[in-house]
């Protein structure tokens, strides 16, 4: 068995994931990110050179409904460009571009009996967040682990926005199948490559607005 066939065995699918998150990326020059964005890789995983063996980006999108792919919309708002409002009925996150435009994204919101609205402001930004479940959540589910790293395993996933002081983050996720559901505690669940390029344009301090 040649080296690169023992590393994507040892990568397992956690490896895997990162790459299908990666493989539905928009360059960030056309994405009209900041210069400086990068992709930080996940705790213990290293990023080499070359092309995946499998046809993996086919599997990208494969679980996400058309409708919720990201795309520039008309947006007519008066929230200043750079504003995060979420629509939790639509099951759409608008980041406001200015000029009646906005990036809009897909996204996975809260299941009944866990429903808010309001607003706040990015208090915290995390590249591959780990995750430390509040105790009212480990009450519900005894089986959830007490704390788990950063990793494409987490169920935070590739990136997390905290929102003010609450327990609410816009995060990515490992079930890109929920994203057009009510499936979270509270929570605004997007896929890994959204939320990665959703992370590269959104600044500390700025506005979100829950619908």
């Amino acid at each position: 068995m040649d080296a690169a066939m023992i590393g994507m065995k040892t990568a397992g699918k956690g490896l895997l994931a990162l790459v299908i998150a990666l493989s539905s990326l928009v360059p960030a020059s056309a994405q009209g990110l900041q210069p400086g964005w990068r992709f930080a890789p996940p705790p213990g995983v290293t990023i080499v050179q070359g092309k995946p063996r499998h046809a993996l980006q086919l599997q990208a999108n494969a679980q996400v409904n058309p409708v919720y792919l990201r795309q520039v919309v008309q947006y007519p708002t008066g929230e200043r460009s750079g504003t995060i409002v979420v629509d939790t009925r639509a099951h759409f996150l608008y980041f406001v571009l200015g000029d009646g435009r906005a990036l809009r994204y897909g996204i996975g919101v809260a299941k009944s009996g866990f429903e808010w609205s309001g607003t706040h402001r990015v208090t915290r930004k995390a590249e591959w967040p780990s995750w430390t479940p509040p105790a009212e959540m480990l009450r519900r589910r005894p089986d959830l682990p007490r704390h788990m790293a950063g990793g494409p395993d987490n169920p935070l996933g590739a990136r997390a926005l905290y929102l003010g002081s609450t327990l609410y983050r816009i995060h990515g996720t490992t079930e890109p199948w929920s994203i057009g559901q009510n499936v979270s505690s509270g929570c605004i669940r997007m896929t890994n490559a959204d939320v990665i390029d959703l992370y590269g344009r959104v600044k500390l301090n700025s506005k979100v607005v829950v619908l």
